[in-house]
């Protein structure tokens, strides 16, 4: 399923504003998005609103970002960690106080607001996205992924909304009249934001984003990903042997945290890498004992804790 053109949606910006669609073949990595997260994509593109993103961790949230940035050539995302200290003002700069006090007391003279921006102001997130859009020789529309929202404070996503629906902000620190930066509504950033679900989420910021869930893969998507990876070199029936493995792993232990997407491709790169004899990975008794050890070896690639990964040790010995 591809993407829908901006323009489809907006067809009063001129032609040339925003960037056309291309085939994903183009991609040097290969992400396989859903269907239904291709559509999920495109009603936030339609409406112009910011898409959340919940999931376990390593089904591909942040991914998304970089996918669609290549997608539609607009270089690579602008990425915003939140952290629990997280404020409004990190959305859009950082203001290296002691610097500039420094320089200040060494100097003792008056500068012009546009030495301070340049010398002690460092643009980022949503502000850097609003400068590089508002630049008056080669404007340029962004990405900008907000990653793990929910770490942030209580009134951190709320800011967040009316920061977008203003599309400006100030900069007092650098003086003089001039401190608003604004950003024309025809390149306004688009925003990904991804969430680990560890505390709800305001009903306010909620409603005004488009919401969705990205599910674990079932075994045909999975083997389709692994095949799109090219440091994995095993052919399909490796591959199924591999997957069944994982997935025995996966869902017949009782786990404190399940391995994702992305522990499947580091394991089964790895497995490749060493080559491992995948056709025999679900009947140990015909491994050669250094292989039942790297095989083991191998699983704190998967595991996220000790118990975890003494659970799949067991399990492996218990089979062996």
């Amino acid at each position: 399923m591809r993407y829908k053109n901006f323009e489809r949606y907006l067809p009063e910006i001129k032609s040339g504003s925003l960037p056309d669609f291309w085939d994903k073949e183009k991609s040097d990595e290969f992400y396989e998005p859903s269907d239904e997260l291709a559509a999920a994509v495109n009603t936030a593109l339609a409406l112009g609103m910011p898409l959340l993103l919940t999931g376990e961790p390593g089904t591909g949230k942040s991914r998304l970002a970089h996918h669609l940035a290549k997608y539609f050539e607009l270089g690579k995302p602008i990425e915003f960690v939140s952290q629990t200290t997280s404020t409004k003002k990190d959305l859009f700069y950082n203001y290296r106080a002691l610097e500039h006090f420094h320089y200040t007391q060494i100097n003792h003279k008056e500068v012009e607001p546009s030495f301070v921006e340049d010398k002690f102001i460092d643009y980022q997130a949503l502000g850097l996205a609003i400068i590089l859009a508002s630049d008056k020789k080669s404007p340029k529309r962004s990405i900008v992924l907000i990653d793990e929202i929910d770490k942030a404070p209580r009134d951190f996503p709320n800011d967040l909304l009316v920061s977008l629906e203003k599309l400006e902000f100030d900069v007092p620190e650098i003086g003089g009249n001039n401190n608003t930066r604004s950003c024309p509504k025809r390149l306004s950033p688009i925003i990904i934001i991804t969430s680990n679900s560890e505390k709800n989420l305001p009903d306010a910021f909620l409603r005004r984003v488009v919401y969705h869930h990205i599910t674990f893969p079932k075994q045909p998507k999975l083997l389709k990903i692994l095949q799109g990876k090219k440091l994995i070199n095993f052919d399909q029936a490796e591959l199924d042997e591999l997957l069944n493995h994982f997935l025995h792993l996966r869902e017949n232990i009782v786990l404190t945290k399940k391995p994702a997407t992305a522990e499947l491709i580091a394991w089964a790169a790895l497995l490749s890498k060493t080559n491992f004899p995948a056709m025999k990975i679900n009947t140990p008794e015909k491994l050669e004992r250094k292989d039942r050890l790297f095989l083991t070896s191998s699983y704190g690639v998967l595991a996220k804790n000790k118990e975890d990964l003494d659970k799949m040790i067991s399990q492996a010995e218990k089979n062996g």
